[in-house]
């Protein structure tokens, strides 16, 4: 018996738990906001050290690390910052994307060399900015990490060898998880020369040990930390409910898509992530919310004085574009106003099914592929809503289950420190996250109406849209 910490570095805060290695249980725990700017590697140092500073690291046999994804801490020869971290949510690399997708003959091309077509996000096209933007500091770039494998560099004394793991590894834009291996030409056309890239390390591979001898694991990205957290497996869906939406699946194998609208990542176990991601999520109800005049508890509320189908009206819910399918430059619209359907519970509910649907259709991209889809769970504030669980079993037509509330990234972390420290070739078996369990029942019928009533809304406004991102989409 012992302990082991999983600490999480997100883009404000830092996280520590403290788990029994044997039960997972959490045994104590830690936070910390960033004292600084938010792109300054020193300042998650410093958080770490504030939510470690209750004495919460005492004892424990190892320690995980998950941060933020998709962030770019660009080095020199010494091994010091260029410059600030340019961070996952940074858009200003839109056009940098852009260029790269050329470069390299299209979308097609990208998702067959790394699984990915590159967005502002990923660190391939923050190269490529790097490159135009600041010339001077892209040629004194000498190695390239993300802010994980920077914690984890830090932690272990920042030794000659430098580490990732597969899962944060495959956000990058220029590692493949289907090769498993760099495509360092992308690096090179991004910015230009060679860099330095970190070693990808096994799931349960540490990454080495402190000068006192304390474990560090592989560490991982948020994403692969928390459904490590959660413990999801094959046939289980994530669907993170946050402003934008993505629907992330357990899968056996990485998935190739030519159109670029399922990204293939890896995940922390050996497995696959494969995420299909919406513009249009928790967002859709903030703003019915607002012309209503309430709040999302008030919407909720509203919505469910409604009956399913919203008395024919729907909502496409492309408030800012779309990504799935690809309507970049689309609104969103109502539709089959009626005097009986202008009424604020029908609106209500009407951006409840919207949301819902258009994930739907993004679920549907992976079950048109053959991933299995087993129980979903939702993630994010709007799954606390009641409005939400009621609809979200018949329109996803899946088991949905909501956890409770948890640090499940930091969770992860420290499950994958557990795993190191033991040696073993299989993950330790914790306990599953504490859930609420919503099945479909009798309504499973209506809420497939329901989702008709939509397709054929979506099919009459934007005639093919969804089928040109995947064969088999829902005819109208």
């Amino acid at each position: 018996m012992g302990i082991v910490a999983g600490l999480d570095s997100s883009a404000e805060y830092t996280s520590i738990v403290v788990c029994d290695t044997e039960t997972g249980a959490v045994v104590r725990h830690g936070h910390a906001e960033h004292p600084g700017e938010r792109d300054d590697p020193q300042s998650w140092l410093l958080s770490l050290g504030t939510a470690a500073g209750g004495g919460q690291l005492a004892e424990v046999q190892a320690i995980g690390v998950s941060a933020q994804q998709q962030g770019l801490v660009a080095l020199d020869g010494a091994g010091n910052p260029v410059g600030p971290a340019l961070l996952g949510n940074d858009q200003r690399m839109q056009t940098a994307a852009a260029e790269l997708v050329d470069a390299l003959g299209g979308r097609e091309a990208w998702a067959q060399a790394v699984g990915t077509v590159p967005q502002a996000g990923h660190p391939v096209s923050k190269l490529r900015w790097l490159a135009r933007e600041q010339p001077e500091a892209a040629r004194g770039v000498a190695e390239i990490m993300q802010p994980h494998d920077w914690l984890v560099w830090q932690l272990l004394g920042r030794p000659a060898r430098r580490v990732t793991d597969r899962g944060d590894a495959s956000g990058t834009g220029y590692w493949s998880a289907a090769t498993e291996s760099y495509r360092t030409d992308l690096v090179e056309l991004a910015i230009g020369h060679q860099v330095g890239l970190p070693e990808v390390v096994g799931p349960a591979q540490p990454a080495g040990h402190t000068p006192e001898g304390l474990l560090i694991s592989a560490g991982t990205g948020q994403t692969m930390a928390a459904a490590f957290g959660l413990g999801v497996g094959l046939g289980d869906v994530v669907i993170s409910l946050g402003a934008t939406g993505s629907v992330c699946a357990v899968h056996h194998e990485a998935l190739i898509d030519p159109t670029g609208t399922i990204t293939s990542y890896a995940d922390a176990t050996g497995l696959h992530l494969p995420v299909v991601r919406t513009l249009n999520a928790t967002r859709v109800l903030r703003g019915a919310a607002g012309m209503l005049g309430t709040d999302l508890e008030g919407l909720s509320e509203l919505a469910l004085t409604s009956t399913p189908g919203s008395s024919g009206l729907v909502l496409l819910p492309y408030l800012e574009g779309e990504q799935t399918p690809q309507l970049p430059h689309t609104a969103g619209s109502l539709h089959g106003l009626r005097r009986e359907s202008m009424k604020p519970e029908f609106l209500a509910r009407a951006a409840v099914e919207g949301m819902l649907c258009g994930l739907a259709d993004a679920l549907e991209v992976l079950r048109n592929r053959g991933v299995s889809v087993r129980r979903v769970f939702l993630l994010g504030q709007a799954a606390g809503l009641a409005a939400v669980r009621d609809a979200a079993p018949a329109l996803l037509d899946a088991q949905v289950v909501v956890p409770e509330p948890a640090d499940y990234a930091a969770i992860g972390a420290a499950r994958q420190a557990a795993w190191a420290l033991s040696g073993s070739g299989y993950p330790p078996q914790w306990p599953a996250a504490a859930c609420q369990v919503f099945e479909a029942g009798d309504q499973r019928a209506v809420g497939q109406a329901v989702r008709q009533q939509y397709a054929t809304v979506r099919e009459e406004m934007y005639p093919g849209a969804l089928s040109q991102t995947y064969p088999g989409a829902l005819p109208a």
